[in-house]
């Protein structure tokens, strides 16, 4: 994806959602929208209809794979469906929320980046 890393996070992210959106038909809605669609992608199984803990499940999913960059998670196995789990190696850095969201967008940012 090309999105111009010398500008600040806010117009970063704006550029990843515009990008997303012409990728797969619609904009994701928010942080969590994109962690779903990395945690679909990671699964491999392509889109389909997901129960609603399945989709809380794909955002964890999302969030530790991209966490991963940094080595506060790691890839542990995938079970008998193809489901992905991981474990904690470090622990996060503390913060409010709005620190955990935006290293969350940097790591949803770096991993754009490396896809």
């Amino acid at each position: 994806m090309n999105i111009d890393e010398d500008q600040p996070l806010d117009m970063q992210w704006e550029q990843l959602l515009t990008n997303l959106e012409m990728l797969v038909g619609k904009k994701p809605a928010d942080l969590n929208g994109v962690l779903f669609l990395i945690g679909v992608q990671e699964l491999g199984q392509g889109a389909k209809r997901f129960t609603k803990e399945q989709k809380q499940d794909l955002m964890h999913i999302g969030i530790c794979r991209v966490l991963s960059l940094s080595g506060y998670y790691a890839f542990e196995y995938a079970d008998k469906d193809g489901w992905p789990h991981f474990k904690l190696n470090r622990a996060l850095p503390p913060g409010d929320v709005l620190k955990q969201e935006a290293l969350l967008k940097m790591h949803v940012m770096e991993y754009f980046k490396n896809s």
